[in-house]
Formats: C-alpha cells, sequence, structure tokens
C-alpha cells in the first residue's frame, strides 16, 4: 500500500503536499502520512520540483526560436542556390554556343550541295558537347535569313519556322548575338526559357541554344520541396513533443489531485477500521507509523519516525521480538510475515494484534523496507475464545445422544462428528479432522452396500431429506439430513436393522407370489403367440406349395414347347444351311450368299447349344439327370477331351499342355465328366488371348479322390466376382461389354454335375494373370449312384429355380 502511495506521485508533490498539509492541519491534529514521505522522497526529487516553473515556461520559447533560426537558415541557402543555379544554366548555355559555333564553321566548308541539309544535321550531330542536350536544352541551327534548318534533339515541328517568329520580334539576340549574352524570353506558347544565339561566320546563319526554366530550376525545386517536407516534419514532432510536455504535467497535477483524494480516503479508512500501517526501513533500522496505529496504542500521533528500540519495547516477550523477525526474514529468503503478537497499550494493559507484512525492494533504493499493516484482533481473539468455549459444550452434548452426528459446512467439509457416527463407518479418529473434504472422509469410510431414497414428506421443510444406506456389516442406517441457514447440512443417523430385517422377509414373500403369477401369465402369453405362429405358418406353407407347384407346371410346359418348337426348326436350319454351303445341288451363285449360310449355320448350332444347356441345367435342377456310373481311365479320357478342344485352340495359337498322371481312374458318368472338362477348357480358350497358354493337371488329392485342374494366363477374374460366377447365366463383363459369346451356364452346369459326384470345384483367378479352376471327385462312389440331394441343394440349382 505504502509502495503505491509513493509511486503514483509525481513531481509537485512536495509544493502539494505542503499546501495539503497546512489546510490539513486546521482540521486534524496531523496527517497521517507526512512522516512517511519524508522517509522515501530523494533530494534530486526536490531538484525536479524547483526546476519544474522554470522548464514549463522556457520550452515553448526555445522550441519556437529554434524554428525560426532553421527556417531562416534555410531560406538564405535556398535563395543562394536559386542564383547559383541560374548563373551555372547561363554558362553552360554560353559555352554549348561557342563550342557549337566554331565547330560548325569549320565543317561548313566540307558539307555537299546535294543532300546540304541532311548533312548540315549530321554536322550538328557529331558537333555537340557531351550532354549539350540534356535537362531540356534544344539547339537550332538556321541559314542566313533565320530560318530553321537543323535542329538537336530532333524537332520537325520547328525546323522550316523563322526564328524571329520563335524568339519574338525585336528580339536583341538575334540582332547583337553572342554579345547580347544569355537572356530569359518568353516563346510563342508563353513558355519561359533562357537563350542564347551565336552569329556564324560562313553560309550558316545563326545557333541558338533554348532551355527551359523549369527545367534548369527542376532540382532546386526537389531540394526545395525535401526542405519544407523536413521543415514541416520537424515543427510538427516539436509541437507534438510540446503537447506530449504539457499533456504529462497535466497528468501529473491530476494524479496529484488523485493522490490527495485516495490518501485522505485511505487515512479515514485506517482510522475507522482499528488498522495501522507501518513502513519498516530494515537497512536504518527507522519505522513510519501512520496515525491509526498510534491510536491503536491509546499514544498520541507523532511525525517522528519509530526507532527500533521503540517499537521492541511495546511487544510482549513472549511473543518473539522484531530482531527475531529480522533476522528469520534474512535467514530464510521469506518476502512476507503473518503473526499475532500482543502490545502494551498506553493504559498498560495489552492488546492483541495481527501483522501482515511483505520485504519489498525498491528500484535505486539502498535497503529494503518491511511494508504492511497492523490489525486490533483484541475483541476477534475474545470472540474465539467465547466460541471454542461454546464448541466443547457443544460437543458433549453430541457426544451423549445414541444417534450417529455429523455437521457438514456449505463447502461440503466437515465441521464435527460424534463417536458413535465414527464407529458406523470404522472411521480411525486419528485421521478425522475438522475441515475435512467430504470425499476425503468418505475415503476413509465403510461405505453403504445399497442405498434407497425415500422422497422427502410434504410437511419436510426445504432441502430436507431422509433415506436408508445398508452397511457391509448388514447393519441399516435411517440417515435424516436437514440443511442448516448457512448453506451446511446435518445429519442424524439411527440403526433400524432389526426392522429392515422384517420388511425384508415380507417384500421376498411378495416378490414369490409376484414372480409365480408373472410366469404364469408369461407361459399363457407365450402359448398362445404359438398357436398362432402355427396356424400363420401353415397358411403360408399351403399358399407357398401352391405356387409352387404352378410355377413347376408352367416350367415343365415351357421347357417341353422349347424342346419341341426350337430345337426342330434349329435343326432344319442347321443342317439346310451344312447342304447349301456344302454345295450339294450345286452352286449358289454369289460369293456373299456362302458367307451368309456359313453365318446361318454358326448361329444355329450357338442357338442350340445355348438351349441344350438351359434343358440340361432343367434336368439337373429337378434332379431328372440320369448318371451311370463306370471306370474312367481319366488319361486316356482327359487326352480324348483335349483333341476335342485342339482345332479351337490352335484357331487362336492357344498352346495346350497337359500333365496327368497315367494311373489314374475314377468312377463317374463318362458323359457328364467329358461336360465338366470341356466346359473348362472351352472357358479357359475363350477367355486366353491369342498366344496365351491353357494346362492340364490331373494328380492324385489323398486316397479317395482325384484332383484335375485347368490353368490358364487369360484376362483373369475379380476377386468380388468369384462368388457369384458359377451361378446360371452370370458373366463377368456386362452385356454391353462382353467381347465373348456365351450363355452364362458352362460353369454352373460343370459345378452341379461335379456335386452329383459329390466333388467340389475351387476356382483362384487374378485379374491379368489368368484363372485356375480345379475340380475334385472321389475315386470310387459309395454306392455308384448319384447324390441328387446334393445337386439340389447346390448353388446354382437354387439360382435357377429362383
Amino acid at each position: 500500500m505504502a509502495r503505491a502511495f509513493i509511486g503514483n506521485a509525481t513531481g509537485r508533490r512536495f509544493g502539494f503536499f505542503s499546501r495539503r498539509w497546512k489546510s490539513a492541519s486546521a482540521r486534524s491534529p496531523k496527517t497521517t502520512l507526512t512522516g512517511h514521505i519524508r522517509l522515501l522522497a530523494r533530494p534530486a526529487y526536490a531538484r525536479l520540483v524547483s526546476t519544474e516553473g522554470i522548464l514549463r515556461r522556457a520550452i515553448p520559447v526555445l522550441s519556437l526560436l529554434f524554428v525560426a533560426s532553421l527556417a531562416c537558415y534555410r531560406a538564405v541557402e535556398m535563395t543562394g542556390e536559386h542564383a547559383e543555379t541560374e548563373a551555372r544554366a547561363r554558362d553552360q548555355l554560353t559555352l554549348i554556343a561557342t563550342t557549337l559555333a566554331a565547330r560548325l564553321s569549320s565543317a561548313e566548308e566540307n558539307l555537299p550541295e546535294v543532300g546540304y541539309q541532311a548533312a548540315l544535321r549530321n554536322a550538328l550531330a557529331e558537333a555537340l558537347p557531351p550532354r549539350a542536350t540534356s535537362f531540356g536544352r534544344q539547339i537550332l541551327v538556321t541559314n542566313p535569313e533565320g530560318t530553321v534548318v537543323a535542329s538537336q534533339p530532333p524537332r520537325p515541328d520547328l525546323e522550316q519556322r523563322s526564328l524571329i517568329s520563335l524568339m519574338g520580334p525585336n528580339q536583341p539576340l538575334t540582332t547583337f548575338g553572342a554579345r547580347a549574352g544569355v537572356l530569359e524570353i518568353a516563346e510563342a506558347d508563353s513558355n519561359e526559357v533562357l537563350a542564347t544565339v551565336h552569329h556564324l561566320d560562313s553560309k550558316l546563319g545563326m545557333v541558338a541554344v533554348l532551355q527551359s526554366v523549369d527545367d534548369i530550376f527542376a532540382g532546386w525545386r526537389s531540394s526545395l520541396h525535401a526542405t519544407v517536407t523536413l521543415f514541416v516534419g520537424t515543427s510538427s514532432v516539436l509541437i507534438v513533443l510540446i503537447y506530449a510536455f504539457y499533456s504529462q504535467a497535466a497528468r501529473a497535477e491530476q494524479a496529484d489531485e488523485i493522490y490527495a483524494a485516495a490518501r485522505t480516503r485511505i487515512d479515514t479508512a485506517l482510522n475507522r477500521g482499528r488498522c495501522g500501517l507501518f513502513d519498516w526501513d530494515l537497512g536504518r533500522g527507522r519505522m513510519f507509523w501512520s496515525e491509526s496505529l498510534y491510536e491503536i496504542l491509546g499514544q498520541p500521533p507523532s511525525d517522528d519516525l519509530v526507532g527500533f528500540a521503540d517499537w521492541a519495547a511495546l511487544m510482549h516477550p513472549e511473543d518473539g521480538d522484531l530482531y527475531e523477525i529480522a533476522s528469520e526474514l534474512l535467514e530464510t529468503g521469506e518476502t512476507t510475515v503473518d503473526r499475532m503478537f500482543r502490545m502494551r497499550h498506553a493504559n498498560g494493559s495489552w492488546i492483541w494484534t495481527r501483522a501482515r507484512a511483505e520485504v519489498v525492494q525498491e528500484p535505486g533504493a539502498a535497503s529494503p523496507h518491511l511494508i504492511g499493516i497492523v490489525v486490533d484482533v483484541t475483541e476477534q481473539r475474545q470472540l474465539e475464545e467465547s466460541s471454542r468455549t461454546a464448541d466443547l459444550r457443544l460437543r458433549d452434548a453430541i457426544e451423549t445422544i445414541s444417534e450417529a452426528f455429523v455437521l457438514w459446512d456449505a463447502s461440503n467439509e466437515l465441521v464435527m462428528c460424534n463417536t458413535n457416527y465414527m464407529e458406523l463407518h470404522n472411521l480411525p479418529a486419528a485421521r478425522i479432522q475438522a475441515g475435512m473434504p467430504y470425499s476425503e472422509v468418505m475415503e476413509n469410510a465403510r461405505q453403504p452396500v445399497v442405498t434407497t431414497h425415500i422422497k422427502p414428506a410434504d410437511s419436510l421443510p426445504a432441502g430436507s431429506r431422509f433415506y436408508e444406506a445398508q452397511l457391509e456389516d448388514g447393519r441399516w442406517l435411517q440417515i435424516s439430513e436437514r440443511r442448516t441457514k448457512d448453506g451446511g447440512y446435518v445429519s442424524v443417523g439411527t440403526d433400524i436393522t432389526a426392522r429392515k430385517l422384517h420388511e425384508e422377509k415380507l417384500m421376498d414373500s411378495e416378490r414369490r407370489l409376484m414372480a409365480t403369477v408373472a410366469d404364469l401369465r408369461q407361459s399363457r402369453q407365450k402359448l398362445e403367440y404359438q398357436a398362432q405362429q402355427l396356424v400363420e405358418l401353415a397358411e403360408k406353407y399351403a399358399e407357398e406349395k401352391t405356387r409352387a407347384e404352378d410355377a413347376n407346371r408352367a416350367k415343365s410346359e415351357f421347357l417341353a414347347n422349347m424342346s419341341h418348337e426350337l430345337r426342330t426348326p434349329l435343326n432344319a436350319i442347321i443342317g439346310f444351311s451344312e447342304i447349301m454351303v456344302g454345295g450339294m445341288f450345286g452352286e449358289l451363285g454369289s460369293e456373299k450368299y456362302g458367307d451368309y449360310c456359313r453365318d446361318i449355320h454358326k448361329s444355329g448350332t450357338h442357338l442350340l447349344g445355348v438351349i441344350n444347356d438351359i434343358l440340361d441345367m432343367s434336368k439337373i435342377e429337378a434332379g431328372r439327370l440320369d448318371l451311370s456310373f463306370d471306370e474312367l481311365n481319366l488319361a486316356s479320357f482327359i487326352d480324348e477331351t483335349v483333341r476335342v478342344i485342339t482345332p479351337e485352340a490352335d484357331a487362336k495359337e492357344i498352346a495346350v499342355e497337359r500333365d496327368v498322371a497315367t494311373d489314374l481312374a475314377i468312377n463317374a458318368d463318362s458323359k457328364a465328366v467329358r461336360q465338366i472338362l470341356l466346359n473348362l477348357m472351352s472357358n479357359a480358350v475363350k477367355f486366353t488371348p491369342k498366344g496365351g497358354k491353357m494346362t492340364v493337371t490331373a494328380r492324385p488329392s489323398g486316397k479317395a479322390y482325384v484332383a484335375i485342374s485347368i490353368a490358364d494366363n487369360g484376362i483373369g477374374i475379380a476377386k468380388k466376382d468369384i462368388a457369384r460366377l458359377a451361378n446360371p447365366f452370370v458373366q463377368v463383363e456386362n452385356q454391353f461389354t462382353k467381347s465373348h459369346q456365351g450363355s452364362g451356364l458352362g460353369l454352373a452346369i460343370a459345378r452341379s454335375l461335379v456335386d452329383l459326384h459329390d466333388g467340389t470345384m475351387e476356382i483362384k483367378s487374378r485379374v491379368g494373370l489368368g484363372t485356375t479352376v480345379t475340380v475334385t471327385l472321389p475315386v470310387k462312389h459309395e454306392d455308384g449312384s448319384p447324390r441328387l440331394t446334393a445337386a439340389e441343394d447346390s448353388a446354382p440349382a437354387k439360382a435357377l429355380r429362383a
């Protein structure tokens, strides 16, 4: 607080404080902080106050003198530069004109008659001194009649004009020439220029050199603009500095007024709050006391500084002394002090005081200060004694009751509890202290296992509640909680274990009865629901059975019609197209007819194959396909099948390789196995590009099975398409982009026939690398008959029925 008083004071604090002291002396015996200011002020502070008035008057005058002197100096300097610039321009014009007159006079004799004017321009350009035409200078050459015949820089608009028309009539320059010197004239367009004219001795007339006044003084004007800008900037800075100085001075006066008002209010607060301010210079041992501190001790106020021994004599010897406080601060490095001690009052009694202070090292100060306040806490100590006595009486009363009692404050911290509460919750007395949070107390307590909350009755006050808690040892407590006026709550727990045991027996009997009733009700509902489901299932079964029979009848009729209506005309189409292609009854005439017949034969054959596949798939699905199991030599059987597919492979230049063990034999239907191999090999050739390779491998797989693999390096199949590839009418490519014909039944028929032989078919493929199809068939069928159930339950059969 003392630092705030000193830090906010400005340059006029001493004068203001003296006037304040005189005015305050009339109202009160002494001002509180007079001695404090005298303790902390430095000699330089007083010197600054004495010179502040002179500085406030001198700074504006000195600033104005500086600005005026700077303005006069730069004005004289710029005037001299103007005259010097003009004189330098006149000398350069004269020098250029003289040089050109001499050079042109010597060069004129060599000018040709033919192309005279062009040669004159070249001679003028060669005669120019360096930088003669810079800075806006214009050079004109006339003939004896005064007409401009050449110019540099070239000005076609000036040539063939009279020099007199450019410079004006009665011009001394055209009359006297070099003797007229350099004159300022006005051109026809009212531009001010400096010009000089020299007469030439040859048949040429005159040479004139002109320069605009604006071009001559362009650099001077730039310097003038920079000077004005610098002057205005300097003046602005000085004005801002002067304004800042006066603003700071005004702020200092306002700060003095604020300081005086704040000091008066703090003095009032200290005097009325039984609180005193002290500032102890630890290095010099001097101490400042506020007026309120003297009043606390019943002593007359004084502006004198208090010595170390004066304060030590007033302290009670049992509460320590100032030397111990200072030594402790220096040894421990602590910066704060908060102590209670007794001091002797002027009437001889002891009063309790509490000192709170902080060690402050002001910048530039020789020694630290201990600054703080001393509060009279005598009444507080007396109240604490009375409260302690009442608390002891209350604790004795709480310990005598039979219930568990606990009191919590508004912050949910423990205020007090009795022994019964600690026993009920198994709380160690050594670890339970007043002020402990609720969560920490509960960590050390035996927690309830089950808690049942009871809604507060309408007659209970707001914030009150009752609930029951069961402890780990099985005991039950009925706990009553009520809010206190300060926001805390008090809780009283009563042991109701006997009553809860009786209630539990009653509730258990009731639960068993209700459970029995509920089981009976649930069983009846379940039986009713199951009966309803059976009725619905029977109705659905009859409906689905009728629908399936109708669909099967329609499919059978369709297949019978298709077998007769499509196969008969297709056989005729294929037969007649073969006769026409072979030319059995003579030539057809045009070659186009032969091509058309071959296309008809090929399309009819393809359509017949599709129809046969559909009929075969239908027989398999319907379970009407009869298989005849015979022992087959697998090596010769595969060779025979390879020979059938070889022409198709040779047409695409596909190499067919076989790797078949010679002693392999299986018990299977020859027609079905041939169709399986043909379908798989045909797919391999069909989806292998030209120049590819197909490999047929047959090896034993264990003791009871044979594995036949057909691998190609064709286009391959994506992994996501393999699972659905063996379904009827499914192909990897869609109907718009596929490049190979087929019905999509080849793999489906092959898988169904494999299933009829109790075998398996596995497809492995990678896009762009090829496909491998492995068929595993049993060597010896158990009873020599197909398993129709397997075919009926196969994925292709289910898909076809759908």
